[in-house]
């Protein structure tokens, strides 16, 4: 997988950051997770082609991560988009974006689905031969979901020279991949751990923003080989969190550590900070591997 922050600040966005917004790709799929304001511009400055992005998940409806969403939707139709967009988001996010289209008697050459969210247990979004995509209830003050994107585990790989001295015909060779025992041009029975070894191990994701601490979502993440966790407050402002539904770096870094994650990524924050590393170093009391999102850094796990 590969994550590209597109933004990962809170509240307004200025000249020299974007508000949220992330794509993550896979094997065969390019996801945009949240929609900020200059969603688009940063597409384009990470030279990502519109038509690759079928998909967009919405955490919730808050300005700083869907108000870029009706001016890429407006640009794909400029751009005579020919493929369909599926955008996956809060009850409410289909209202809002067909009234701006209704009111700006505008329309798309393309088919545009919507999947509502309303469940606040975690449910399957998506999922086809390569990848799950499940929600992560989340609790802000409306609504909000993160995501939880996770590969299926791949083909076992194959000992070709191994298959060839035990006479197994080439025909077979797919078979294998997939995990069965063969019969040889001897017609003796090869066992699969024989002529293969295991997979790759799946690569997970996992995506929550904004959201106060929340420990219930640990066995939803649990093991993940990322997890990108908003840290929009330092300890200085722990104060903050409950009345606001956001999180401290130290609180972000807790969670990492109780769902035993491969990486913690830290994002959202707010500016009122001068700086970063102070959410590093916080986070790092309690989880060392701790890394810092920030507008156009690629991350890959």
């Amino acid at each position: 997988m590969t994550l590209t922050i597109l933004g990962c600040y809170s509240a307004t966005p200025r000249t020299f950051n974007n508000p949220t917004a992330q794509l993550l790709e896979t094997k065969k799929h390019l996801f945009l997770i949240d929609c900020g304001e200059g969603t688009q511009v940063a597409l384009r400055k990470s030279k990502v082609k519109f038509a690759r992005v079928k998909q967009v998940y919405i955490s919730h409806l808050h300005g700083d991560h869907f108000y870029g969403l009706i001016g890429l939707i407006s640009t794909f139709q400029l751009l005579g988009r020919e493929a369909e967009l599926h955008i996956y988001g809060p009850v409410g996010i289909k209202e809002i974006i067909l009234l701006q289209l209704k009111l700006g008697k505008a329309r798309t050459s393309f088919p545009l689905y919507f999947h509502e969210l309303s469940s606040t247990t975690s449910e399957v979004l998506f999922e086809d031969e390569s990848i799950t995509v499940k929600t992560i209830p989340l609790n802000h003050r409306v609504y909000t979901n993160g995501f939880l994107f996770k590969e299926k585990a791949g083909d076992r790989k194959l000992d070709i020279t191994k298959a060839e001295a035990l006479h197994i015909d080439k025909s077979y060779y797919r078979k294998l991949k997939a995990g069965a025992d063969v019969v040889n041009k001897k017609g003796k029975t090869i066992a699969n751990s024989e002529v293969t070894f295991p997979p790759e191990p799946p690569t997970s994701y996992a995506y929550c923003s904004d959201t106060v601490y929340s420990p219930e979502i640990v066995p939803l993440i649990q093991g993940v080989s990322a997890l990108y966790h908003e840290a929009t407050f330092l300890k200085q402002h722990l104060h903050l969190c409950e009345k606001t539904k956001h999180s401290t770096a130290k609180q972000a870094a807790a969670i990492a550590k109780a769902a035993q994650v491969g990486k913690l990524i830290l994002g959202h924050y707010s500016t009122r900070y001068n700086g970063l590393e102070d959410f590093k170093t916080e986070a790092q009391t309690v989880f060392p591997n701790t890394e810092l999102a920030d507008d156009y850094k690629v991350f890959q796990f």
